[in-house]
């Protein structure tokens, strides 16, 4: 069995929920790529919208489309002044593709700690899942709450939206979307919104060969060969495979990019992550195409590091992404 090349350090209670986290996934994994939601959400706590504060922000959900299960969950700082402007992030969840939702608890946390600590309104989507909707549904969702956020009314709302100062941001799978919404996104016009900046935290992406990080970082918490590959059965419809331009973006199916006008982009990589090395491989892809890209790596971090506030690098990432919107902001 291959070794990990460091030691991974960890406090009890970390290894405690990751242990916990993990056990769910497989227990609600089935052999066939279904899933079983009822032992599911056992392990998923959710959190409820508070428009009374919690931690300087408050929180609302809308609904977008009923029938999809389609809506989100805005976050807004309430030390903000209402005459203040404020930037959006809107975010994407990971899971796979398969497991989570925007009002899981981690996720929760994460939204209200980036809309406090950068100043900025997030919009947390919540799109259908794999495998009982397969791609490309999430992306048909993901770009159609970008279009119903662009022509929404915030009049009435307690802080100012500046959509002309959008981020869109998304971990893992979400970081998959993200990126694929921002394609899709450089083709049309919108109203209001003006996309500055693409956040990906740790994205998911693959192919067909298994590269060395996959092979060498066995053993790590939350990620495996297995696991990825049991998600992207689930996500893909029959016929398709990890070679697929929506997985392997920069692999033998490509699109070229290089005549797209593409935001900037801030890529997380974590050292611990059997994905790095296709995270880093789309970080190239980009540079190739023209892209800006900027690569911020934690050689000690872990894959979904950023949904433990006690992870050393979880402020790092908060302190990072912060100095990105306020860069990109400023930006004409």
């Amino acid at each position: 069995m291959a070794e990990t090349p460091r030691t991974l350090r960890l406090s009890l209670k970390t290894r405690f929920l990751l242990a916990a986290h993990s056990f769910g996934i497989r227990a609600a994994s089935r052999s066939d790529h279904t899933v079983n939601r009822s032992v599911l959400n056992m392990f998923d706590p959710k959190a409820a919208a508070s428009a009374k504060p919690i931690d300087g922000v408050s929180s609302f959900d809308n609904t977008i489309d009923p029938t999809r299960n389609l809506w989100f969950r805005l976050y807004a700082p309430t030390s903000t002044a209402t005459t203040d402007s404020l930037p959006v992030i809107i975010f994407f969840h990971g899971g796979g593709f398969a497991f989570m939702a925007a009002n899981s608890k981690s996720f929760d946390v994460l939204c209200r700690r980036l809309a406090r600590e950068i100043n900025a309104v997030v919009i947390s989507i919540n799109y259908r899942l794999a495998p009982e909707y397969k791609y490309p549904c999430q992306y048909e969702d993901g770009f159609d709450a970008l279009k119903y956020i662009d022509g929404m009314a915030f009049e009435n709302f307690p802080a100012k939206l500046d959509l002309g100062r959008c981020f869109i941001a998304g971990d893992s799978a979400g970081g998959n979307l993200a990126h694929h919404v921002v394609l899709k996104a450089c083709e049309h016009t919108f109203s209001n919104i003006k996309i500055k900046g693409l956040v990906a935290m740790q994205p998911f992406f693959g192919g067909e060969e298994r590269t060395e990080s996959e092979i060498k970082l066995v053993g790590v918490p939350l990620i495996s060969v297995e696991r990825t590959d049991w998600m992207w059965k689930a996500f893909l419809p029959e016929g398709l495979d990890r070679n697929h331009s929506v997985i392997n973006v920069f692999g033998p199916n490509a699109v070229d990019i290089s005549g797209v006008k593409f935001p900037a982009t801030l890529l997380f990589v974590g050292g611990f992550d059997p994905l790095q090395d296709w995270q880093k491989r789309y970080h190239e892809g980009l540079k190739k195409s023209g892209k800006e890209v900027h690569l911020v790596e934690y050689p000690n971090a872990f894959h979904g590091f950023y949904c433990l506030p006690e992870s050393p690098e979880f402020s790092l990432l908060i302190s990072e992404v912060k100095s990105f919107v306020q860069k990109q902001s400023s930006l004409t």
